[in-house]
């Protein structure tokens, strides 16, 4: 069969690329089109528009870059028809994706979306766009689905895939030469998750380096992101001696004894390589405000989010100070009954998400729904 794929972020090429994989286990003959990167590449994908050209975060950004994004929208759309599909697969990315699916639900083509918009937590009115012009949605996180029945709208939950890709950085990759690549001695480290926008980092980093004189026993390794330069880390590092990781996180996660992280991802991330962490955020007082009144979940972490009850500590706001962050990292390195709890609690998150498989799960549905002939 032929497959069209959008993915706009690197998240999404991950998932993807791990999709295709397991599509390619049940259909072998597969060809896919994509709109992604590296690794959909890899997996056999011919690359319409790579991530890089079409990953524009943050209001301001996108405000900026409307007129390509209207480009990028109308190109798509005839792209599709060019090719002419057997499905669609829309990787989370919603802007875009979800005016993709009205137009692909217009000319006929089945609409399967794979990890769905976090609608749950804000823009909630979006439910009745999916219903209306996605086939079939995979969700990644178990609340997800009961979020949809609400609205008479059935979705499969699959795991999520992140447990795949850990797995698969787990067979592949051997993190024991980490820390002499980055001259890192025996000392317990730290990692450093400031996130990877720089507005984040700039309010994030400082107040993460600043408990590093509390503890002189300890190293501090910030998790690098591809687009930012040491020297722009440097300006917020106070003179710490901190060092930068790039490119890798996960082999940074897997030597950690703890970690300080912005919320997002990275906080599942750390949770599944069972690493002791405190998230932390604080935006502008703007932001946070709005963000009150729109959001409508009672945490800011997927691990909490998750488990429908507090797990990891969350700073927020006037609550990220430095003796705050002092006092709950000692509790994540030297509290042994909290580490207990914590590690007990972070099994039942992964049993939660459905443990392992959770690629192959989701081409076994889109395989079935493309071969039941609806």
């Amino acid at each position: 069969m032929k497959y069209y794929i959008i993915a706009g972020e690197a998240s999404g090429d991950l998932h993807a690329s791990n999709l295709m994989a397991a599509i390619k286990k049940n259909d072998p003959s597969a060809v896919f089109r994509c709109w992604g990167g590296d690794l959909m590449k890899a997996q056999g994908a011919e690359i319409v528009k790579h991530i890089r050209e079409i990953s524009f975060m943050g209001f301001a950004e996108v405000l900026s870059n409307l007129r390509t994004i209207l480009r990028n929208i109308r190109f798509c759309k005839s792209d599709i028809d060019r090719y002419n599909p057997d499905a669609l697969i829309l990787v989370d990315y919603p802007g875009f994706n979800l005016k993709i699916a009205a137009y692909a639900r217009q000319q006929g083509y089945k609409v399967i979306y794979y990890v769905s918009p976090q609608i749950w937590a804000w823009k909630q009115s979006r439910v009745y766009a999916i219903k209306k012009n996605v086939d079939k949605m995979l969700v990644i996180l178990p609340f997800e689905k009961e979020f949809y029945q609400r609205f008479s709208y059935e979705a499969d939950f699959v795991g999520h895939p992140l447990l795949d890709a850990i797995d698969n950085y787990k067979k592949a990759n051997n993190s024991s030469h980490f820390r002499e690549e980055h001259n890192l001695g025996e000392q317990p480290i730290v990692a450093l998750l400031p996130g990877s926008r720089k507005q984040e980092i700039i309010r994030m980093l400082k107040m993460m380096v600043s408990v590093c004189d509390d503890f002189k026993e300890l190293q501090f390794v910030i998790a690098g992101a591809p687009s930012i330069s040491p020297g722009f880390y440097s300006e917020l590092l106070q003179g710490k001696e901190v060092k930068i990781a790039y490119n890798k996180t996960y082999d940074l996660l897997e030597n950690a004894a703890a970690a300080l992280v912005t919320s997002g991802t990275a906080t599942l991330e750390a949770a599944l390589f069972g690493v002791p962490e405190v998230v932390c955020y604080k935006g502008s007082w703007i932001s946070y405000l709005i963000a009150r009144l729109v959001i409508k979940v009672k945490y800011i972490s997927l691990v909490n989010l998750i488990m429908d009850k507090k797990i990891v500590t969350e700073l927020i706001q006037t609550e990220l100070s430095k003796a705050n962050l002092v006092m709950e990292l000692k509790q994540l390195l030297y509290n042994t009954s909290h580490i207990t709890q914590l590690k007990s609690d972070y099994a039942l998150l992964k049993h939660k998400l459905g443990d392992s498989g959770a690629s192959e799960k989701a081409a076994a549905v889109i395989h079935t729904y493309l071969n039941s002939g609806q």
